[in-house]
């Protein structure tokens, strides 16, 4: 089985998932991380480059390759889900789950706002209320593929262990 990790930057895919796949026994894959070896370049490197269509078009590649390996834990990026048919793929995939790691716009400037400057989204953003805006609206725009997951939990002032038996508790 798959368990595929959706939601926004700051949601916690990466450490959520690399704890689960440690206590599963899986194979742990950041996309972002795989594309990144793959193409032997940063995501904003990347997309300095390459632009952004380029970009989208190797992340639905590099996505139907890891959606297909055994026994994972798969973090995506924040906008994966939210281009082409990708949602349609993750939710048509053989044996895997989706889950939407669901944070609050309050907790998500809380986490972001001190690491803006390796985000390349939002490191132009001058102001916490520039930040607020900008992911309350992301987060409207993209809310519709996210809530398409098998299953959402609200990540909101919750240990990592605790939202890793979320997890574990709504998929076995």
């Amino acid at each position: 089985m798959n368990i595929i990790l959706i939601g926004y930057m700051g949601s916690g895919k990466s450490t959520i998932g690399k704890k689960l796949s440690q206590i599963l026994d899986f194979e742990y894959v950041d996309l972002d991380n795989y594309i990144e070896e793959k193409e032997k370049n940063t995501i904003s490197g990347i997309f300095k480059t390459k632009g952004e269509i380029y970009f989208r078009k190797i992340e639905k590649k590099y996505l139907e390759e890891v959606l297909i390996l055994p026994n994972s834990v798969i973090s995506l990026g924040g906008g994966t889900p939210c281009y082409g048919d990708n949602m349609k793929l993750i939710t048509e995939a053989e044996d895997s789950k989706s889950v939407y790691l669901k944070a609050s716009i309050p907790q998500l400037v809380m986490r972001l706002k001190d690491e803006k400057n390796k985000r390349p989204l939002i490191s132009h953003l001058k102001s916490e209320e520039q930040l607020v805006e900008f992911i309350g609206k992301h987060l409207f725009e993209r809310s519709v593929f996210y809530n398409q997951s098998n299953v959402t939990l609200s990540v909101d002032n919750k240990s990592v262990n605790s939202i890793v038996e979320e997890v574990i508790l709504q998929l076995f």
